[in-house]
């Protein structure tokens, strides 16, 4: 029964204040009101003369004079004995920064949408009618705006529905026919179908940025993952470098120990060797005086004469008088002195090859620049021209062998190991190191501008001898609404303003190859970091019959 209670509240609120009618009141268009509601609403129409249904908007002229509802009043005392329905739980009012509904009084609910006929913002309550009465099936809702009254000419009172495209400003009916006469004006709406045609034209070129930037941010991040990779291999194989140093170092210092100790051992053997002969030899030297002082000292004569045949002979000569010779000593300082030498030019050779390893480290930084404009692009353009022994047998070369025909018939070129047998394609007789740039200019349905390795296949009866089907080169497929790029058999969508010309940029040392679309500007289509091991050859490949492709002179 209170759910009833609840249900039937609603049904007979007041639209203006979302509570239950007080004084009911109900204008000629059927819809019922507060008594103090409406007039306050009216109250504030009062300065226009004319006074309208909050709900269906309809006109009132005069201001109509309101009588008591009499039977929603009985309503109204019935519910008051049941109790007061429940106040909706949804309720949303306008806070700070929200767009009010400008039909609610007191406090004030959020609006869920702005009207832009009747210059009205509406909550969700007051906005029923435009959605159930067809009066305003052709009113045009927006979300909701604090701007409504911009719309409204402040001198006149009337809705701007014209754009006065010489003052560049809209204005209503009434400028049109005394300040703006004369002037170009249409509709606010064909205005804004021009002006939004040139909206979208700055969003896709501001997509088209974005694409090329965040390839750019891409590209970078790839930079620093290459630089950062190629950094740790050098530090890791430096490491691995010295580390070998120390050892055949490490090496070197123990077998000149070793030497030097086996020297020292056989010399100091040899010396003692020679003390102990000496020493043996002062001994019995010393025996000898002993007899012979002994004997000298004989007072007999004849004992004297007695005993001296007895004696042993006289020693010989001794062996040692030219045994202090101190060559060991020089020798050891034979070795020092070498060893020194040998350090001085290693300390020599590390200082040159240091030199050539920081200047090597500073190139490889210096190589990853690429050039920012089409100027700075041209001032590393070559010469190129197609190499006939390459080309495949129905392909006509013209324009000095620049220009490639892809006919029907299969022209009568020569043998050659070089010679495309299964695709229609040819390579530049130029192998390209270092920085180069060139230019393609093609027609037809679709053709391919590639880059190749000298060693790719020529021939065979798979797919690996086609540009982009293998590791060894690399193919941008040019269609006329639409690119791809393919390496080893992988195909890459490619997104950009399509043209039948293309550059190609090629920093060979750094590992860097580039495809633009050339035409009023240059657009990166996409970039390869790598590294070759190998000199480059451009490629082209024609995939119709009549397709052309012709290398640009660009000097």
């Amino acid at each position: 029964m209170a759910q009833k209670g609840v249900q039937l509240g609603r049904k007979i609120s007041c639209s203006i204040c979302l509570d239950l009618l007080k004084d009911p009141v109900t204008t000629s268009c059927g819809h019922s009101y507060c008594m103090k509601c409406i007039k306050g609403f009216w109250d504030g129409e009062d300065e226009k003369k004319t006074h309208s249904c909050p709900q269906c908007r309809q006109s009132f002229t005069p201001r109509p004079v309101l009588l008591k509802n009499t039977m929603l009043a009985a309503l109204e005392e019935e519910l008051k004995k049941t109790g007061p329905p429940a106040a909706p739980a949804d309720l949303c009012y306008a806070g700070a920064g929200d767009v009010a509904c400008d039909v609610c009084t007191g406090r004030k609910l959020r609006a869920c949408k702005s009207c832009l006929v009747c210059l009205t913002s509406y909550c969700d309550k007051h906005l029923q009618p435009h959605y159930e009465s067809a009066v305003f099936k052709k009113h045009k809702l927006v979300e909701p705006s604090k701007k409504l009254q911009e719309n409204i000419c402040s001198r006149h009172d009337e809705v701007k529905k014209l754009f006065c495209r010489t003052d560049q400003q809209s204005i209503c009916s009434l400028f049109s026919v005394d300040e703006h006469k004369g002037h170009d004006t249409v509709s606010a709406a064909a205005e804004r179908t021009e002006r939004q045609r040139e909206v979208e034209g700055s969003r896709l070129n501001i997509q088209q940025r974005i694409q090329d930037g965040e390839k750019e941010v891409k590209l970078l991040q790839q930079e620093v993952q290459a630089v950062n990779g190629s950094a740790d291999k050098a530090v890791e194989d430096s490491e691995k470098t010295f580390t070998e140093l120390i050892r055949l170092m490490e090496k070197r210092s123990s077998d000149v120990k070793q030497q030097l100790r086996s020297q020292q051992e056989r010399e100091v053997s040899r010396v003692r060797e020679l003390q102990e002969k000496l020493e043996q030899e002062i001994r019995e030297l010393k025996r000898r005086d002993a007899e012979l002082k002994l004997l000298s000292h004989t007072e007999d004569h004849n004992q004297f004469l007695l005993s001296y045949p007895s004696l042993p002979a006289p020693l010989s000569e001794a062996t040692h008088s030219s045994s202090t010779n101190i060559r060991p000593l020089s020798y050891f300082e034979d070795v020092t002195a070498g060893l020194s030498a040998v350090r001085d030019k290693l300390q020599d050779a590390l200082r040159e090859e240091w030199t050539n390893v920081s200047s090597t480290e500073v190139d490889v930084l210096l190589s990853a620049a690429e050039p920012a404009s089409r100027a700075g692009f041209l001032q590393y353009s070559q010469e190129i021209t197609l190499d006939p022994n390459t080309a495949h047998t129905q392909l006509l070369l013209s324009e000095g062998s620049r220009k490639a025909t892809l006919m029907g018939p299969h022209h009568s070129y020569s043998s050659h190991p070089d010679r495309f047998t299964l695709y229609p394609q040819v390579l530049s007789r130029e192998s390209l190191t270092g920085r180069c740039y060139w230019e393609v200019e093609w027609r037809g349905e679709a053709v391919c501008v590639a880059v190749a390795d000298k060693n790719i296949s020529r021939s065979g009866g798979g797919d690996e001898s086609g540009f982009g089907n293998n590791d060894k080169s690399w193919s941008l497929d040019c269609y006329l609404n639409r690119y791809s790029f393919c390496y080893n058999n992988i195909q890459t969508p490619v997104s950009g303003p399509p043209s039948s010309r293309v550059g190609v940029y090629l920093d060979h040392r750094a590992g860097v190859l580039s495809f633009y679309s050339v035409s009023e500007t240059m657009t990166l289509l996409h970039r390869v970091q790598t590294t070759f091991t190998q000199p480059l050859h451009s490629g082209v490949r024609l995939c119709y019959v009549g397709a052309t492709v012709e290398l640009c002179k660009l000097k």
